[in-house]
Protein backbone atom coordinates (compact mmCIF):
# COMPACT_ATOMS: atom_id res chain seq x y z
CA UNK A 1 0.00 0.00 0.00
CA UNK A 2 1.01 3.62 -0.62
CA UNK A 3 2.29 5.69 2.26
CA UNK A 4 1.22 8.93 2.07
CA UNK A 5 1.76 12.36 4.20
CA UNK A 6 -1.41 12.95 6.35
CA UNK A 7 -2.73 15.79 8.61
CA UNK A 8 -3.33 14.79 11.48
CA UNK A 9 -5.65 17.58 13.73
CA UNK A 10 -6.46 17.32 17.59
CA UNK A 11 -9.85 16.74 18.62
CA UNK A 12 -13.33 15.04 19.32
CA UNK A 13 -13.36 14.88 15.63
CA UNK A 14 -10.43 12.97 14.96
CA UNK A 15 -8.39 13.27 11.99
CA UNK A 16 -10.03 14.57 8.99
CA UNK A 17 -7.94 14.69 5.55
CA UNK A 18 -8.21 16.52 2.54
CA UNK A 19 -9.64 15.90 -0.87
CA UNK A 20 -7.73 13.91 -3.47
CA UNK A 21 -8.50 12.42 -6.83
CA UNK A 22 -8.52 8.96 -8.15
CA UNK A 23 -11.69 6.75 -9.29
CA UNK A 24 -13.95 9.83 -8.39
CA UNK A 25 -14.48 12.93 -9.56
CA UNK A 26 -13.41 15.27 -7.00
CA UNK A 27 -11.62 18.91 -6.15
CA UNK A 28 -14.36 21.50 -7.25
CA UNK A 29 -17.48 19.73 -4.77
CA UNK A 30 -18.50 22.20 -2.78
CA UNK A 31 -18.82 21.38 1.24
CA UNK A 32 -22.17 20.73 1.26
CA UNK A 33 -21.23 17.59 -1.22
CA UNK A 34 -18.19 16.22 0.71
CA UNK A 35 -19.22 13.32 2.91
CA UNK A 36 -18.42 12.65 6.76
CA UNK A 37 -17.41 8.97 7.41
CA UNK A 38 -16.35 7.65 11.06
CA UNK A 39 -14.08 4.88 11.51
CA UNK A 40 -14.69 3.32 15.09
CA UNK A 41 -12.38 0.09 15.06
CA UNK A 42 -12.09 -2.10 18.04
CA UNK A 43 -9.36 -0.60 20.93
CA UNK A 44 -6.38 1.49 20.21
CA UNK A 45 -3.26 -0.57 18.35
CA UNK A 46 -0.80 -0.65 16.42
CA UNK A 47 -2.70 -2.71 13.82
CA UNK A 48 -5.67 0.36 13.94
CA UNK A 49 -3.40 2.60 13.36
CA UNK A 50 -2.78 0.54 10.46
CA UNK A 51 -6.61 1.25 9.71
CA UNK A 52 -6.56 4.50 9.97
CA UNK A 53 -3.79 4.79 7.66
CA UNK A 54 -5.95 2.87 5.12
CA UNK A 55 -8.66 4.99 6.10
CA UNK A 56 -7.04 8.49 5.32
CA UNK A 57 -5.62 7.12 2.08
CA UNK A 58 -9.03 6.27 0.91
CA UNK A 59 -10.30 9.77 2.06
CA UNK A 60 -7.33 11.74 0.69
CA UNK A 61 -7.89 9.85 -2.81
CA UNK A 62 -12.08 9.96 -2.96
CA UNK A 63 -12.34 13.28 -1.59
CA UNK A 64 -14.69 12.74 1.16
CA UNK A 65 -13.28 13.77 5.23
CA UNK A 66 -12.75 10.59 7.40
CA UNK A 67 -11.82 10.21 10.98
CA UNK A 68 -10.88 7.70 13.40
CA UNK A 69 -12.09 6.99 16.89
CA UNK A 70 -12.06 3.88 19.30
CA UNK A 71 -11.83 2.89 22.53
CA UNK A 72 -8.88 2.44 24.94
CA UNK A 73 -9.46 -1.53 25.15
CA UNK A 74 -11.48 -3.54 23.75
CA UNK A 75 -14.59 -2.66 25.20
CA UNK A 76 -18.01 -3.59 23.40
CA UNK A 77 -20.04 -0.92 25.90
CA UNK A 78 -17.30 1.79 24.69
CA UNK A 79 -17.27 0.86 21.11
CA UNK A 80 -20.92 1.45 20.98
CA UNK A 81 -20.68 5.10 22.78
CA UNK A 82 -18.08 6.51 20.27
CA UNK A 83 -20.69 5.08 17.30
CA UNK A 84 -23.69 6.71 18.99
CA UNK A 85 -21.85 10.01 19.35
CA UNK A 86 -20.89 9.53 15.57
CA UNK A 87 -24.21 9.55 14.58
CA UNK A 88 -25.72 12.14 16.60
CA UNK A 89 -22.66 14.50 14.66
CA UNK A 90 -24.58 14.19 11.62
CA UNK A 91 -21.93 11.44 9.36
CA UNK A 92 -22.64 10.05 5.91
CA UNK A 93 -21.15 6.94 6.61
CA UNK A 94 -20.03 4.88 9.35
CA UNK A 95 -17.31 2.48 9.43
CA UNK A 96 -16.97 -0.08 12.46
CA UNK A 97 -14.79 -3.18 13.37
CA UNK A 98 -17.07 -4.50 16.00
CA UNK A 99 -16.23 -6.34 19.24
CA UNK A 100 -19.50 -7.59 19.56
CA UNK A 101 -21.54 -7.96 16.27
CA UNK A 102 -24.76 -8.99 18.14
CA UNK A 103 -24.84 -6.08 20.81
CA UNK A 104 -23.93 -3.30 17.77
CA UNK A 105 -27.06 -4.72 15.62
CA UNK A 106 -30.18 -1.84 17.63
CA UNK A 107 -27.11 0.77 16.88
CA UNK A 108 -26.64 -0.02 13.50
CA UNK A 109 -30.47 0.58 13.28
CA UNK A 110 -30.39 3.82 14.42
CA UNK A 111 -27.75 4.78 12.03
CA UNK A 112 -30.03 3.13 9.37
CA UNK A 113 -32.57 5.02 10.43
CA UNK A 114 -30.71 8.43 9.78
CA UNK A 115 -29.61 7.28 6.17
CA UNK A 116 -25.93 6.66 7.35
CA UNK A 117 -24.19 4.31 5.35
CA UNK A 118 -22.96 1.50 7.00
CA UNK A 119 -20.00 -0.58 6.93
CA UNK A 120 -18.22 -2.90 9.06
CA UNK A 121 -15.12 -5.16 8.81
CA UNK A 122 -14.17 -8.44 10.59
CA UNK A 123 -17.98 -8.98 11.12
CA UNK A 124 -19.83 -11.85 8.26
CA UNK A 125 -23.22 -11.50 7.36
CA UNK A 126 -23.70 -8.17 9.95
CA UNK A 127 -27.32 -7.39 10.55
CA UNK A 128 -27.93 -3.38 10.09
CA UNK A 129 -24.72 -3.34 7.71
CA UNK A 130 -25.15 -2.54 4.45
CA UNK A 131 -21.61 -4.53 3.53
CA UNK A 132 -18.80 -6.44 5.90
CA UNK A 133 -15.62 -6.39 3.77
CA UNK A 134 -13.21 -9.39 4.68
CA UNK A 135 -9.21 -9.03 3.64
CA UNK A 136 -9.10 -13.13 3.51
CA UNK A 137 -11.60 -16.01 3.23
CA UNK A 138 -12.71 -16.45 7.08
CA UNK A 139 -12.60 -20.76 6.68
CA UNK A 140 -9.15 -20.57 4.38
CA UNK A 141 -7.66 -18.44 6.87
CA UNK A 142 -8.22 -20.57 9.53
CA UNK A 143 -7.20 -23.51 7.78
CA UNK A 144 -4.21 -22.29 7.01
CA UNK A 145 -3.45 -20.71 10.38
CA UNK A 146 -3.36 -24.39 11.55
CA UNK A 147 -1.13 -25.23 9.04
CA UNK A 148 1.23 -22.72 10.17
CA UNK A 149 1.13 -23.64 13.33
CA UNK A 150 1.96 -27.47 12.47
CA UNK A 151 5.12 -26.51 10.81
CA UNK A 152 6.47 -24.07 13.64
CA UNK A 153 5.35 -27.11 16.39
CA UNK A 154 6.90 -29.96 14.54
CA UNK A 155 5.99 -33.29 13.16
CA UNK A 156 5.89 -34.84 16.94
CA UNK A 157 2.73 -33.15 17.64
CA UNK A 158 1.67 -31.89 21.20
CA UNK A 159 -0.88 -29.83 23.03
CA UNK A 160 -2.38 -26.77 21.68
CA UNK A 161 -4.50 -23.46 22.59
CA UNK A 162 -6.49 -21.48 20.61
CA UNK A 163 -6.46 -17.08 22.03
CA UNK A 164 -9.35 -15.69 20.05
CA UNK A 165 -10.99 -12.13 21.38
CA UNK A 166 -13.84 -12.66 22.81
CA UNK A 167 -16.32 -16.00 22.51
CA UNK A 168 -18.61 -13.49 20.19
CA UNK A 169 -16.17 -12.11 18.10
CA UNK A 170 -17.28 -13.55 15.00
CA UNK A 171 -14.71 -13.68 12.79
CA UNK A 172 -11.68 -15.25 15.66
CA UNK A 173 -14.80 -18.34 16.10
CA UNK A 174 -15.17 -18.87 12.63
CA UNK A 175 -11.27 -18.84 11.89
CA UNK A 176 -10.81 -21.13 15.21
CA UNK A 177 -13.56 -23.33 13.45
CA UNK A 178 -11.74 -23.30 10.74
CA UNK A 179 -8.44 -24.48 12.42
CA UNK A 180 -9.68 -27.44 14.94
CA UNK A 181 -11.31 -28.84 11.57
CA UNK A 182 -7.97 -28.54 9.71
CA UNK A 183 -6.56 -30.27 12.65
CA UNK A 184 -8.75 -33.20 12.55
CA UNK A 185 -8.49 -33.66 9.32
CA UNK A 186 -4.27 -33.27 9.10
CA UNK A 187 -2.76 -33.18 12.10
CA UNK A 188 -3.43 -36.57 13.97
CA UNK A 189 -0.88 -35.24 16.88
CA UNK A 190 -1.87 -31.97 17.74
CA UNK A 191 -4.76 -32.09 20.44
CA UNK A 192 -6.58 -28.90 22.03
CA UNK A 193 -6.11 -28.55 25.63
CA UNK A 194 -9.10 -26.90 26.03
CA UNK A 195 -11.71 -24.29 24.55
CA UNK A 196 -10.66 -21.23 23.59
CA UNK A 197 -9.27 -18.88 25.89
CA UNK A 198 -11.03 -14.96 25.60
CA UNK A 199 -8.15 -13.68 26.22
CA UNK A 200 -6.63 -12.18 22.91
CA UNK A 201 -7.66 -8.24 22.78
CA UNK A 202 -5.30 -7.89 26.16
CA UNK A 203 -1.59 -8.37 25.82
CA UNK A 204 -1.79 -8.72 30.15
CA UNK A 205 -4.50 -11.13 30.08
CA UNK A 206 -3.02 -12.98 27.25
CA UNK A 207 0.46 -13.19 29.04
CA UNK A 208 -1.00 -14.30 32.23
CA UNK A 209 -3.11 -17.07 30.57
CA UNK A 210 0.02 -18.33 28.71
CA UNK A 211 1.97 -18.17 31.45
CA UNK A 212 -0.52 -20.41 34.26
CA UNK A 213 -1.66 -22.52 30.85
CA UNK A 214 2.53 -23.33 30.18
CA UNK A 215 3.16 -24.05 34.24
CA UNK A 216 0.18 -26.39 34.89
CA UNK A 217 0.48 -27.87 31.40
CA UNK A 218 4.19 -28.76 29.97
CA UNK A 219 3.06 -30.84 27.23
CA UNK A 220 1.84 -27.62 25.54
CA UNK A 221 3.71 -26.77 22.33
CA UNK A 222 1.71 -24.43 20.74
CA UNK A 223 -0.51 -20.99 20.93
CA UNK A 224 -2.89 -19.79 17.68
CA UNK A 225 -3.67 -16.81 18.42
CA UNK A 226 -6.40 -14.93 16.81
CA UNK A 227 -6.86 -11.11 18.01
CA UNK A 228 -4.04 -8.77 17.88
CA UNK A 229 -3.14 -8.50 21.39
CA UNK A 230 -3.05 -12.48 21.93
CA UNK A 231 0.48 -13.68 20.09
CA UNK A 232 2.49 -10.85 21.72
CA UNK A 233 1.37 -11.71 25.10
CA UNK A 234 1.85 -15.90 24.66
CA UNK A 235 5.15 -15.12 23.20
CA UNK A 236 5.68 -13.13 26.35
CA UNK A 237 5.31 -15.99 28.47
CA UNK A 238 7.27 -18.41 26.26
CA UNK A 239 10.03 -15.91 26.91
CA UNK A 240 9.69 -15.47 30.90
CA UNK A 241 9.54 -19.41 30.78
CA UNK A 242 12.71 -19.70 27.98
CA UNK A 243 10.92 -22.02 25.90
CA UNK A 244 12.03 -19.63 22.49
CA UNK A 245 11.96 -22.04 19.82
CA UNK A 246 10.06 -24.99 22.09
CA UNK A 247 6.53 -23.64 22.16
CA UNK A 248 5.15 -22.67 19.03
CA UNK A 249 3.25 -19.06 19.01
CA UNK A 250 1.89 -17.98 15.71
CA UNK A 251 -0.78 -15.20 15.74
CA UNK A 252 -2.32 -12.41 13.84
CA UNK A 253 -0.75 -9.53 15.34
CA UNK A 254 0.65 -6.35 13.60
CA UNK A 255 4.04 -6.85 11.93
CA UNK A 256 5.47 -4.12 14.15
CA UNK A 257 4.09 -5.32 17.48
CA UNK A 258 5.61 -8.69 16.98
CA UNK A 259 9.03 -7.90 14.88
CA UNK A 260 10.85 -8.29 18.55
CA UNK A 261 9.46 -11.78 19.51
CA UNK A 262 9.84 -12.81 15.90
CA UNK A 263 13.56 -12.18 16.03
CA UNK A 264 14.22 -13.45 19.96
CA UNK A 265 12.52 -16.58 18.91
CA UNK A 266 9.02 -16.88 21.45
CA UNK A 267 7.14 -15.95 18.02
CA UNK A 268 6.89 -18.35 15.17
CA UNK A 269 4.74 -16.62 12.55
CA UNK A 270 1.93 -13.71 12.06
CA UNK A 271 -0.68 -14.90 9.85
CA UNK A 272 -2.55 -11.53 8.91
CA UNK A 273 -3.69 -9.40 6.40
CA UNK A 274 -3.12 -5.19 5.68
CA UNK A 275 -6.03 -3.89 8.24
CA UNK A 276 -5.40 -0.56 6.25
CA UNK A 277 -6.59 -2.31 3.07
CA UNK A 278 -9.92 -3.16 3.95
CA UNK A 279 -10.54 0.16 5.41
CA UNK A 280 -9.68 1.45 2.07
CA UNK A 281 -12.32 -0.57 0.56
CA UNK A 282 -15.17 0.65 3.08
CA UNK A 283 -14.46 4.08 2.12
CA UNK A 284 -14.57 3.08 -1.59
CA UNK A 285 -17.85 1.23 -1.04
CA UNK A 286 -19.47 3.86 1.55
CA UNK A 287 -19.10 6.69 -1.45
CA UNK A 288 -20.38 4.93 -4.04
CA UNK A 289 -23.98 3.68 -1.53
CA UNK A 290 -23.68 7.76 -1.05
CA UNK A 291 -23.45 8.25 -4.13
CA UNK A 292 -26.43 6.18 -5.73
CA UNK A 293 -24.72 3.35 -6.65
CA UNK A 294 -24.96 0.46 -4.49
CA UNK A 295 -25.97 -1.47 -7.61
CA UNK A 296 -22.84 -1.42 -9.06
CA UNK A 297 -20.94 -3.56 -5.97
CA UNK A 298 -20.85 -6.89 -7.07
CA UNK A 299 -18.47 -9.74 -8.39
CA UNK A 300 -17.23 -7.65 -10.99
CA UNK A 301 -16.54 -4.33 -8.84
CA UNK A 302 -12.76 -3.00 -9.31
CA UNK A 303 -11.85 -1.56 -6.65
CA UNK A 304 -8.09 0.61 -6.87
CA UNK A 305 -5.74 -1.32 -5.60
CA UNK A 306 -7.52 -4.59 -3.78
CA UNK A 307 -8.90 -5.56 -7.49
CA UNK A 308 -12.29 -7.34 -7.72
CA UNK A 309 -13.39 -10.00 -4.71
CA UNK A 310 -13.25 -13.15 -4.50
CA UNK A 311 -16.95 -13.86 -3.39
CA UNK A 312 -19.65 -11.79 -2.41
CA UNK A 313 -21.53 -13.96 0.48
CA UNK A 314 -25.10 -11.40 1.06
CA UNK A 315 -23.62 -8.64 2.12
CA UNK A 316 -20.37 -9.62 2.89
CA UNK A 317 -17.48 -9.06 0.08
CA UNK A 318 -14.57 -11.62 0.43
CA UNK A 319 -11.24 -10.62 -0.81
CA UNK A 320 -8.37 -13.25 -0.42
CA UNK A 321 -4.99 -11.11 0.68
CA UNK A 322 -3.42 -13.15 3.11
CA UNK A 323 -0.16 -11.98 4.61
CA UNK A 324 2.43 -14.50 6.33
CA UNK A 325 5.37 -12.77 8.31
CA UNK A 326 8.19 -14.75 9.75
CA UNK A 327 11.62 -13.53 11.01
CA UNK A 328 12.72 -13.74 7.62
CA UNK A 329 10.49 -11.05 6.42
CA UNK A 330 9.30 -9.02 9.54
CA UNK A 331 11.77 -6.24 8.54
CA UNK A 332 9.57 -6.11 5.16
CA UNK A 333 6.46 -5.60 7.07
CA UNK A 334 6.93 -4.02 10.38
CA UNK A 335 5.16 -0.61 9.49
CA UNK A 336 2.21 -1.75 11.44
Amino acid sequence: MRRRDVLSLAGAAGTLVAMGGLGFSVGAASAAETYTMAAIPKLRSPWFNQFEKGLLDAAKDFGVKAYQQAPSSADEAAQARLIEDAINQGINALLVVPNDAQSLVPVFKRAQDRKIVTLTHESPQQRNADFDVEMIDNKAFGRKSMDVLAEAIGPDGGDFVIYVGSLTVPAHNIWADAALAQAKEKYPKLKLLADRYPVSEDQSAARQTALDILTAHPTVKGFLCFGSQGAPGASQAVGEKSLNGKVAVVGTTSPNQASQYLKDGSMSAVILWDPGEAAYAMVYLAKLVLDGKKGTINADLNIPKLGKPLAIDKNTLVYDRPLIVTKANVDEHNGF
